[in-house]
């Protein structure tokens, strides 16, 4: 979660308006990490670097690494590196889908101290869902040997389009009662009750968006366009452009699960035809519950494939088909690097099935220098989305010079 992997943002020139903010922001990625080269990268006198430097190492978000290379022909003593210190706070996450929840306590740099998975079901509402999580938090912090003063702040994951603005979900297909509620207030209230610690900062975006985020910067950081497409319970895509998220206007982009494919099949949306209502994982147990195969969620499809049952392996791979259709076209639009197929059923079958659609419809100058890959962080890759979201907020040169202020440093 260091640094701002796709970004080639340029350093930051003009004296006084590079702020400690933007010395992290270098330290962080990368592009400067020793006194002389953030005075390079900036313009700044030596003594300006150094005060600004020294608010950051008060607050303890900079620390000393070892000696750098010696760069004069004439020796001299090495420079001194400077580092990101994550040891200072720590990132509380979570990851909802319709019925099960995972949440974890990471590191700044998105290291996972403790984690938990369990039952948590959407159509309860977000009053109990959200309590429930509160509680998991300070499970969790206790189990990691953190203390509530220690968290910066928290990431939620949602199956549903959020308005990043506001972090509210807006209109969702399959998140009853949830259309417009305040996430993030509700949120922090219950790590606040649970574990009596103040308000923190509450993060909340689309499932997709977030697993395409921990994956693009864990395990393909050079890639500047990259996609990913979850395929659980319903059906929906994360799309990374120069290291950032693609939201759309209001947060609806990539919601691909309802394209109309023409089939007659009825949509959990209240329409006709969806891709999510005859390619998800949702409509895949619902034809195997039909032919007497106990089957009611993505999930039990996931575990009837990971078994080998074969007509869970047949119906994935028509799935992936129909999927790889309306791919086709998405890959024509964005031409990204990477295409990811995550959730319940990403396994063979039904990449088998997108691929084969996919390469047949495309033209071959859209598919020539794409990889077609499935997910490596597996369930984990919302959860350290969602902690790389809120760092990169957090620890953005305008809020650092926020907080900085706030420390009194």
């Amino acid at each position: 979660m260091t640094g701002r992997p796709g970004r080639t943002g340029k350093a930051t020139k003009g004296g006084s308006q590079a702020s400690a903010g933007d010395l992290l922001e270098l330290v962080r990625s990368g592009r400067a990490v020793t006194r002389g080269a953030l005075q390079q990268a900036t313009g700044l006198s030596r003594a300006t670097v150094g005060q600004r430097l020294d608010r950051l190492f008060r607050a303890g978000w900079l620390r000393e690494g070892a000696g750098g290379p010696v760069d004069s022909p004439l020796g001299g003593r090495p420079s001194i590196t400077l580092e990101f210190d994550d040891s200072h706070a720590v990132v509380l996450a979570a990851d909802l889908d319709t019925r099960h929840a995972r949440a974890a306590v990471l590191t700044l740099t998105g290291e996972i101290l403790a984690e938990h998975s369990g039952t948590l079901v959407v159509e309860d509402g977000p009053e109990a869902v959200l309590g429930e999580l509160g509680r998991w938090f300070a499970e969790l912090l206790t189990k990691a040997g953190h203390r509530a003063e220690e968290v910066c702040g928290i990431g939620l994951a949602v199956p549903g389009p959020v308005d990043s603005e506001t972090g509210r979900v807006v209109q969702p297909p399959i998140m009853p009662g949830w259309d417009g509620y305040d996430i993030r207030g509700r949120l922090s209230r219950a790590f606040t009750e649970h574990t009596g610690a103040g308000p923190v900062p509450v993060l909340v975006d689309n499932d997709a968006n977030l697993m395409a985020y921990g994956e693009q910067r864990t395990g393909h950081p050079e890639c500047s366009a990259f996609v990913l497409v979850k395929v659980s319970t319903g059906i929906g895509a994360g799309v990374v452009v120069d290291g950032s998220i693609f939201r759309g206007v209001d947060g609806g982009a990539g919601d691909i699960g309802h394209i109309r494919v023409g089939a007659e099949a009825l949509c959990r949306c209240g329409s006709y035809g969806c891709l999510a209502a005859v390619a998800s994982g949702g409509a895949v147990a619902r034809r195997l519950a039909e032919s007497g195969v106990p089957a009611s969620s993505g999930s039990d499809v996931r575990d009837l494939l990971a078994s080998g049952h074969p007509e869970a392996a047949a119906l994935a791979r028509e799935a992936g088909r129909r999927v790889g259709d309306v791919l086709a076209t998405v890959v024509t639009l964005l031409n990204p690097g990477v295409l990811m197929i995550a959730g319940d059923l990403a396994g063979t079958p039904f990449l088998t099935g997108v691929r084969e659609l996919l390469y047949q419809r495309a033209l071959p100058r859209s598919t020539a220098h794409l990889d077609v890959v499935t997910s490596r962080l597996g369930e984990r890759a919302g959860l350290v989305g969602a902690g790389a979201l809120v760092v990169e907020h957090l620890y953005a040169p305008e809020r650092v010079e926020e907080r900085l202020s706030a420390l009194g440093v």
